[in-house]
């Protein structure tokens, strides 16, 4: 079949055109339509394909196989036929995915030069994503502060809003050119240039003036298997990045009562603050553990030989286990506490080294007689039952 041309070659800005059908085909399955010509961009070399209306239906996909046939995937109802052969479509191109694409691809160009001539770290793969785009090089750590170098060169060049060329040179016009990598095919090379910055093999969309792409930002930099990562953005997607983030900075700044540039002051206060409030709040659980404690030891000293039972309102599994440590330096200790909480009852038994009372045995008793749950080990056990559960009766029946 013959290959599609493929408009966008010479208008990346070509949103409406006309086309013919030449044929049906299949593309995983589905059914596709193939045309003379199409300004529709399919998937390849890390830009996703473009969207759009094609003879009034939704483009669900758009692909090309090895031999340059570009197939168009229609969101058809049920019972709906493709076009037939011969019938003129009017296509319609997603303008703004197009014109995000379009920035996307040439700021990732642009950056995988600037990396180059800062870093010495050479492209040797990029994925220009729905909602990330990455940059993988042969480095396999990258420095964040020649990375930041990178991105001020590719915004003073988008800045100076050089021309970019994208042609297909003869063989001699190609050996002469500068090529920052080596093309992917043999036949048809088509070479992207901006200006005398760089020049590359490719055949995706591109602006034609570096002002198009608007800006490139650098969400990050990580490792990737073995290889350094650079996470960018650009055009409207970074745009609308920023402008969220600014969004959120501006309402963290009211919260605090700050301009926005204050608000990494204020989440430092606030931060030391609470880390104080916590220390505080430690010291005044312990007190408290302690008092507990002691008062609990009190009433197992006019009981000699019976465990301590005790159901303390409000107490985290935490603060039982507080409490329990105090009581349990008694050797001979068997303390079986409960905290009551508005979601359940957390239960503590535990003993002091010289008791062999079986904790977690006992445990899995009062959970089955209670519809809770809970187990561990001889010297200490820990569950969760209802939050009506009456422990003292429990224990008491339990122990006999």
């Amino acid at each position: 079949m013959t290959p599609t041309e493929r408009l966008y070659y010479s208008d990346p800005f070509l949103f409406r055109f006309t086309g013919r059908v030449l044929a049906h085909g299949t593309w995983n399955g589905a059914p596709s339509v193939v045309l003379d010509r199409s300004a529709f961009y399919p998937e390849a070399g890390g830009q996703m394909a473009d969207r759009g209306v094609l003879g009034g239906r939704a483009i669900r996909d758009v692909q090309v196989d090895d031999e340059g046939v570009v197939h168009h995937v229609l969101e058809l109802p049920e019972g709906v036929s493709l076009p037939e052969a011969g019938t003129k479509l009017a296509g319609e191109i997603d303008r703004l995915r197009r014109r995000t694409h379009m920035a996307l691809h040439t700021g990732q160009h642009m950056l995988s030069r600037a990396l180059v001539d800062v870093a010495n770290a050479h492209t040797v793969s990029s994925r220009l994503g729905e909602t990330l785009c990455t940059i993988d090089v042969d480095l396999d750590v990258l420095d964040e502060r020649r990375v930041a170098e990178a991105e001020d060169l590719v915004n003073s060049i988008i800045d100076d809003d050089i021309v970019i060329r994208a042609f297909f040179p003869t063989p001699e016009e190609l050996a002469a050119l500068p090529l920052r990598r080596a093309p992917k095919v043999t036949d048809n090379i088509r070479v992207i240039q901006m200006g005398d910055f760089d020049v590359s093999p490719c055949g995706g969309t591109h602006c034609t003036r570096s002002a198009q792409v608007g800006m490139v930002r650098v969400l990050g930099v990580e490792r990737y298997k073995g290889k350094g990562r650079v996470l960018f953005s650009a055009g409207r997607r970074a745009r609308t990045g920023l402008w969220e983030e600014a969004g959120t900075l501006r309402t963290l700044g009211k919260s605090f009562s700050c301009g926005p540039l204050d608000v990494p002051a204020s989440v430092d206060k606030l931060r030391r603050d609470l880390t104080e409030s916590r220390e505080a709040l430690g010291a005044a659980r312990a007190k408290l553990a302690e008092s507990t404690a002691a008062e609990l030891a009190t009433q197992a000293e006019q009981s000699p030989g019976k465990p301590v039972v005790a159901v303390l309102d409000g107490a985290t599994p935490e603060y039982l286990r507080s409490v329990a440590t105090r009581l349990t330096s008694r050797p001979e200790a068997v303390v079986l506490l409960a905290g009551r909480t508005p979601e359940g009852l957390s239960v503590l038994i535990t003993r002091g080294s010289g008791s062999n009372f079986g904790c977690g045995a006992f445990l899995k008793r009062a959970a089955e007689a209670a519809g809770g749950r809970g187990g561990g080990r001889p010297e200490h056990a820990e569950g969760r039952l209802p939050p009506t559960t009456d422990w003292p009766a429990i224990v008491a029946s339990l122990l006999g």
